[in-house]
């Protein structure tokens, strides 16, 4: 075996265990580089809500349908029940934020190929109800009920 072979099979196997040994899948590897992007973006939009915004919808623009449609919405509904949230990007996802640390974020069908949309919200949404709360909401279409539900659960991560 010459030299050359060598080197070549040390470095595929090298590429191989990578990816192996860190466990993501394809779509997740492309959302942390995504992220890593935002992060450097993320200091010119926490002190510019219109930068964050503009970032938001052009990330609802990129989504293919139904997701456009749906993050379009829910943007209109999250603005319009909780004003004082920051847009932003969040992972590849439209996101909002208060004191820099997102509450809510929208995760589209096509984010990770998944059966269904969802509407997320991190710790930082007052939804505490007991011992166990939802803190991740399914969505295949966005009917009046869904929508009136959506704007209460968004008032109530805010209050």
């Amino acid at each position: 075996m010459t030299a050359a072979n060598n080197t070549s099979k040390a470095a595929a196997n090298t590429a191989a265990g990578r990816k192996k040994a860190d466990g993501l899948s394809d779509d997740e590897r492309a959302a942390m580089k995504e992220r890593a992007r935002e992060l450097k973006a993320e200091e010119r939009a926490s002190k510019d809500r219109t930068a964050g915004e503009s970032a938001l919808l052009e990330k609802i623009a990129e989504m293919p349908e139904p997701d456009r449609t749906m993050a379009t919405r829910l943007h209109e509904i999250i603005t319009a029940n909780a004003p004082d949230l920051w847009p932003k990007t969040w992972y590849g996802m439209p996101a909002y934020a208060r004191d820099g640390k997102i509450v809510c974020f929208f995760q589209g069908v096509d984010k990770f190929k998944a059966r269904y949309a969802t509407l997320g919200f991190n710790d930082e949404a007052k939804l505490d109800e007991g011992a166990m709360w939802p803190t991740s909401f399914a969505l295949r279409e966005l009917t009046a009920a869904a929508e009136a539900k959506i704007a209460v659960l968004v008032k109530k991560a805010v209050s």
